[in-house]
């Protein structure tokens, strides 16, 4: 499969009640057509990272499944947010979705193929 038009980025992730201990990810696609980031949920269990809810997903054949989600903290490419992640199974692509890029204000570079600053955010004001 070739590699033209993705993106992939390391990604280290940390359980926000218990900071210090990371995983690093290495090779982590950028997917801004899948909402939730994915991790193997082995890995974020390790971390102390549980799931406090289920979502239903639907793949591109137009079946759904279940996964159990997980709250996580996640550098990227010198960015960082905290995030709802997919405590994905073994045969799960790991990935970064689109609300972890959003809540890091990132935007995709295309022909650097890397994350960039998106800028000033906007926020509603009184003056």
């Amino acid at each position: 499969m070739s590699d033209m038009g993705t993106i992939r980025v390391d990604v280290e992730v940390e359980n926000p009640g218990r900071m210090g201990e990371r995983r690093l990810f290495r090779n982590v696609l950028v997917d801004t057509g899948a909402e939730l980031s994915v991790f193997p949920a082995r890995v974020l269990a390790e971390l102390g990272i549980a799931p406090f809810k289920a979502l239903r997903f639907r793949k591109a054949d137009g079946s759904a499944f279940t996964r159990p989600v997980g709250p996580a903290y996640m550098r990227a490419a010198g960015f960082t947010t905290n995030d709802d992640v997919v405590l994905g199974e073994d045969d799960d692509l790991v990935l970064l979705g689109a609300r972890t890029l959003v809540g890091m204000n990132v935007q995709i570079d295309p022909v650097a193929k890397r994350l960039v600053d998106a800028g000033p955010m906007p926020l509603a004001s009184v003056a």
